[in-house]
Parts: structure tokens; C-alpha cells; sequence
């Protein structure tokens, strides 16, 4: 039965030699970020075969035992690729190499795909010299069985490469095998939630920088915008309970095998508030020794897009 895109099962204990061996088979149509994925499972320790003929398996098996996780990319570009082989490759692999082989699928709404080709200019492999909605639509006909078949489903429609190594990481990384890593992000609710939150906090609540005509066009990682924030009284004991909060979940998940914990910080526009309390925060936890990344999502669009964010 195929799982869709949610928050994957939390893996406990140490790894089992089955996951040691395990085998992942990355597929898809063209644009839904096969490469994204490969280069996340690659990060994470596996060892990537891409673009490997579905012939050329049996002597894959008779090289030397696998001594990490396998991840093979495989899409309608491969030589010999076909719909019904790739089907039957997870119990014939799971056969030659005696641990489990399942088939992760990242999929992708039809006019996202459109627009992504229309972007880079590229010409789809199935449409090279026609329109690419033609080879979009050949393509996920193609597919349409593996789909089906698919162990694991990643809806890439809505996600951001940055998003989507986050989601691969949440369903791959081996239990036990890295130690427990923290993101932190800002956002901002006018364009909803990030995706695979695991903790959510508003800072809606606190001083707003948005009202003061100087400090509008500023950002939260601005001295002038943190303090700002930090003076509304509110800040230290939320800020206090939040690091608490943090304190007492980081060390129970990372005891549970969990391998990340994504933590939101939201605010209207996120621009000022959130910012700087993610800052504060990532800054907090890194001081006390977890490994700790962050992103602010609406600055990162701002200067995708090289204007200013607008809201409060």
C-alpha cells in the first residue's frame, strides 16, 4: 500500500541489519526533483547508482555485499526502462540482495511541471522537439502503474528543493545512524504553514516592528528590529519557556531514534517577529550543542524574487 506524503512512522532502536541494506528505487516524472532527492539519499549515507539500466541488476547483485543503503535513480531516460519491469524490480532485488527494496515515487501536479519546463527552458525527454505538456501528459501515463505500486509517495508540488531534502530525510535517514539535527524557520501565516512542521509557535503576539515607518523595511536579523522585539515584556519569559520546551523534547526525540525536528516560528508577514525569534532560538540551541540549521521562508522568496516583503 503506497504512503503518501505525511509525517513518516518514528523510527526506535538501533538499526536493523535489514535497514542497513536497505534499497531505495527513485522515480518520477521529469521535474518532480529525482535530482533533489538522489543528492539528499546520497548526503545521508547511501550509496547512488543513477540512471542504472534495469539490465544491468544481476550484476550489480554479484558484485560485493552492500555494505550501506542502496538508492537507485530511475526514470524514462534510463536504456532498457520500462513500466512493467520497474514494478517487478523491488522483489527481484529484494531477492538478490536479501533485505528490503521498496520504490519512492516523487510526483507532481501537471501545470507545476508545465511551469518548471516553461522556467528552465528545457526540453522534456519525452517531447524533445514538441511541446513539453505533450511529454508531461506521455510520461505520466507511463508511469501511472509504478505510481501504484509505489512504497512511499512525495507530493513535490508545493515543496521547495530545500523542503523536499527535509521530507527525504524525515522517511531515510537510518535510524541511529546520524545524530538528531534541528531546523528552525520563520514563515509567515498569510502563505501558510511550511510544510512537515513538527512544532509550531506564533509570535504574532509580541511588539510589532511593522508600525514603525523605520524599521518597516528592516528585517528581523537586524540589531535594531531584535531589539525592538526583545523589549515587548512578553518576550523573555516566552522566549524562556520556549528554550525549556526545546531543552525537553530535543533530548526524548533524539532517544526515540527520531533523526530531525523541524520547529516553526510564524508571525503575519514573517518578516520582523518570527526572524528574530528563530535567530535567537537556533542561536540558543547551537550554544548548547545540537546541530541546528535555519531558514527564514519569506526572505529567501524576497530575494528569489528581488523585491520586498509586503504584509505586517
Amino acid at each position: 500500500m503506497t504512503r503518501s506524503l505525511a509525517l513518516p512512522p518514528v523510527p526506535c532502536g538501533p538499526a536493523s541489519s535489514d535497514e542497513a541494506h536497505r534499497i531505495v528505487l527513485v522515480t518520477g516524472p521529469s521535474g518532480a526533483g529525482r535530482s533533489t532527492a538522489i543528492r539528499a539519499l546520497e548526503d545521508l549515507g547511501y550509496e547512488v547508482i543513477d540512471n542504472l539500466p534495469l539490465s544491468f541488476l544481476p550484476r550489480l547483485a554479484k558484485g560485493p555485499p552492500l555494505e550501506r543503503p542502496l538508492a537507485l535513480g530511475l526514470d524514462v531516460r534510463n536504456r532498457d526502462f520500462a513500466a512493467g519491469a520497474l514494478v517487478r524490480t523491488p522483489d527481484r532485488l529484494a531477492a538478490m540482495f536479501g533485505g528490503p527494496a521498496e520504490i519512492l515515487f516523487l510526483d507532481c501536479a501537471e501545470e507545476v511541471l508545465l511551469r518548471r519546463f516553461s522556467e528552465t527552458r528545457r526540453p522534456h525527454p519525452l517531447s524533445p522537439d514538441g511541446a513539453p505538456a505533450t511529454g508531461i501528459a506521455a510520461e505520466r501515463a507511463l508511469l501511472a502503474p509504478i505510481r501504484a505500486r509505489a512504497d512511499i509517495l512525495i507530493d513535490t508540488s508545493a515543496l521547495t528543493p530545500h523542503e523536499l531534502r527535509a521530507t527525504v530525510e524525515r522517511w531515510f535517514a537510518p535510524p541511529g545512524g546520524r545524530p538528531l539535527t534541528v531546523s528552525v524557520e520563520s514563515f509567515s501565516y498569510k502563505r501558510g504553514l511550511p510544510p512537515s512542521l513538527d512544532v509550531v509557535m506564533d509570535c504574532r503576539f509580541l511588539r510589532n516592528p511593522h508600525w514603525d515607518a523605520g524599521l518597516r523595511p528592516l528585517d528581523g536579523r537586524d540589531m535594531a528590529v531584535a531589539a525592538y522585539v526583545e523589549e515587548d515584556p512578553r518576550f523573555e519569559p516566552f522566549f524562556t519557556r520556549l528554550k525549556d520546551l526545546a531543552a525537553m523534547l530535543l533530548p526524548a526525540y533524539r532517544d526515540e531514534g527520531k533523526s530531525h525536528l523541524a520547529i516553526g516560528l510564524g508571525c503575519t508577514g514573517g518578516q520582523h517577529r518570527s526572524v528574530t525569534v528563530a535567530e535567537r532560538l537556533a542561536q540558543a540551541l547551537a550554544e548548547d550543542g545540537w546541530r541546528v540549521s535555519k531558514r527564514h521562508r519569506e526572505l529567501e522568496r524576497r530575494a528569489e524574487a528581488g523585491g520586498a516583503v509586503r504584509g505586517q
